[in-house]
């Protein structure tokens, strides 16, 4: 459940720090005291940009009674999908962003599980293709779609 009574309050005090921010704009600096780098407004801002930020702490972050249980997941899964991104990354450019992306959702869906290589291919290519179309037709932004030595 989202709303307990730790995030209802944080909501509550969120809406203060956010009304305490807006009228500590209000407080009146003398001429000389526009530029300095300490004035009366400064410790008011100070103060509701932390509150602020701590409020959304608050709501955002789950309590203690939402804690994900980390043992038992499958922590080579992520890292291996880690090194695929930065490999991904690496290879965009050299092989074009359909064969680079074929590859990414390739190893991806064989690192999930799924063996059968005519599977992979039928849901790797297309995939691949349909967004750089959607990038590149749709959006108008271009990406090279082949590697640099099949592009004639």
């Amino acid at each position: 459940m989202f709303f307990t009574k730790r995030r209802i309050g944080a909501m509550l005090l969120l809406a203060f720090c956010i009304a305490y921010a807006m009228l500590a704009q209000r407080i009146p600096l003398l001429p000389f005291q526009a530029d300095s780098a300490f004035h009366a407004r400064t410790m008011p801002e100070i103060l509701s940009i932390l509150g602020i930020g701590l409020c959304l702490a608050m709501i955002v972050l789950p309590s203690p009674a939402e804690y994900v249980e980390l043992k038992g997941k499958s922590w080579f899964t992520a890292l291996a999908f880690l090194v695929l991104m930065s490999i991904y990354g690496l290879t965009i450019r050299p092989f074009g962003f359909v064969l680079a992306s074929t590859m990414l959702l390739g190893v991806g869906y064989w690192l999930l599980g799924e063996r059968k290589i005519w599977l992979l291919a039928v849901t790797s290519i297309p995939v691949a293709v349909a967004f750089w179309a959607l990038m590149s037709i749709g959006l108008g932004v271009f990406i090279e779609p082949m590697p640099w030595f099949l592009r004639g």
